[in-house]
């Protein structure tokens, strides 16, 4: 099958597909949901199983390794793939991972569930973004792409505090039940409103080697800086990343990606995507642990201070996608990020007088440019791209926001430790947040205008 065969072509005037947009949406907030929710539960799942702690943290490492590991493999496979066939079979996938997860008799069980999981989220990673664009004309673009990218974040910071509701009434399984009706209600809309297009192919032997090159370079990489916090000397694990990823990008199946990451400066999109989403884990990760350790603020005040960050993100997000229709995707992404840089700013001389209040709004600051950011950035990578290489876009993109937020818990208990006693590692770690932030407004300003104008 050739490269286009499974493309879709953008809908005509009056027949934007809205519809898939909502999808796009509900798999992005249950996949990201996913990456988060489990952490609150390994302390029962140990209990449940009689497993150690460090056996229980795969229920999270089988579920995120693989995702983080097969996006740039599955990006190039989707490329040759009807949209259809592709959604469905990862959707449902997805959902009977995490029914059996919810039903694992043993450890070994579950975590082999969660591996399916991943596999089958790193598809729907890619698809999201790829389904929001080409359900709705190109002067649209920008308010469907701020649906996934505004939801998938969202699902990510809302997960630990669903995942605490559901295990204190309903316990640890259910976490996993969760996203059924969600997945359910995406895969019937799916059905019904997604256009016949191409078919599924099997990968070959030369994709899936690409697969092992580019997946093993990744989890080598996550897993090193996993357990790095335990033993330093755990970081030596990441060095066969090296040679693995050169060895990639030699072939055939690197190639694609070189080229989309080249194109009118895509690879400094990609950055900036890596840099807002780490900064934002980094953020997330050290005021927590700061207000419920140092401040000795409750489970419920912690939660209600930082859950300004999403609701304004989820109020900004909106307000992104129609100004960037409107005015053009690059300016917004930019002011976006400058308004998420300063809120991390702001927060980065934290005191001891300072309220819960006075988190909260420059939180809620951080969160709107965040929301502002995020789907005109998403809609200037997937421009850049020719049709032929639209998921390979895709999974650079959803790349580079993966490994922030799974980077950005190692990053943050680094620092904290590098910082000593009181609260010098809170603020080295919130400098580094702000830093990464601020790092993301010069390479967002400087993308040429020719990639937002694309048609693809």
């Amino acid at each position: 099958m050739s490269a286009t065969t499974g493309q879709a072509a953008a809908p005509p005037a009056g027949t934007d597909r809205w519809s898939l947009v909502a999808v796009a949406g509900m798999l992005s907030f249950v996949a990201m949901l996913d990456m988060n929710i489990v952490n609150i539960a390994l302390a029962d799942i140990g209990k449940g199983f009689h497993i150690s702690a460090q056996t229980a943290q795969w229920a999270v490492l089988g579920y995120q390794l693989p995702l983080v590991a097969l996006l740039l493999p599955a990006g190039r496979w989707l490329d040759a793939v009807g949209t259809r066939p592709a959604l469905l079979t990862a959707v449902t996938g997805f959902a009977l991972g995490s029914a059996a997860a919810a039903a694992a008799p043993w450890a070994g069980a579950l975590i082999a569930a969660r591996v399916v999981q991943g596999s089958f989220g790193a598809v729907l990673f890619v698809l999201m973004p790829v389904l929001a664009m080409r359900s709705v004309r190109p002067e649209l673009r920008g308010r469907a792409m701020s649906v996934p990218a505004t939801l998938g974040p969202l699902g990510a910071v809302t997960g630990p505090a669903l995942g605490g509701l559901l295990l204190d009434h309903l316990g640890w399984r259910a976490i996993f039940l969760v996203k059924l009706p969600v997945c359910l209600g995406a895969w019937l809309l799916a059905r019904r409103h997604l256009p016949r297009s191409g078919a599924l192919v099997k990968p070959g032997r030369t994709e899936l080697t690409d697969a092992a090159l580019i997946g093993g370079a990744v989890c080598v990489v996550l897993l090193g800086l996993t357990f790095t916090a335990d033993a330093p000397a755990w970081l030596l694990l990441a060095a066969p990343a090296v040679p693995l990823t050169a060895l990639w990008l030699r072939r055939a199946g690197g190639q694609p990606v070189r080229s989309v990451l080249r194109a009118n400066r895509t690879a400094g999109l990609n950055t900036a995507v890596l840099a807002i989403a780490l900064a934002f884990a980094v953020m997330h990760y050290l005021l927590a642990l700061h207000l419920q350790r140092d401040e000795a603020a409750s489970a419920t005040a912690t939660g209600l201070t930082i859950l300004c960050f999403p609701l304004a993100m989820g109020i900004g997000g909106p307000f992104g996608g129609r100004l960037a229709d409107r005015f053009g995707a690059r300016p917004t992404a930019t002011a976006g990020a400058t308004l998420t840089a300063l809120g991390f700013l702001l927060l980065v001389p934290l005191g001891d007088t300072w309220s819960l209040p006075d988190i909260a709004w420059r939180l809620a600051l951080a969160g709107a440019g965040m929301g502002l950011y995020g789907g005109p950035t998403q809609a200037m990578v997937m421009t850049s791209a020719t049709p032929a290489t639209t998921a390979t876009a895709a999974s650079t993109v959803q790349l580079a926001r993966s490994l922030g937020f799974t980077l950005g818990p190692a990053l943050a208990t680094a620092t904290w430790s590098l910082g000593g006693s009181g609260t010098g590692g809170l603020h080295l770690g919130l400098g580094l947040a702000a830093a990464c932030a601020c790092l993301a407004v010069p390479l967002l300003a400087r993308h040429g205008r020719a990639t937002a104008a694309r048609a693809v």
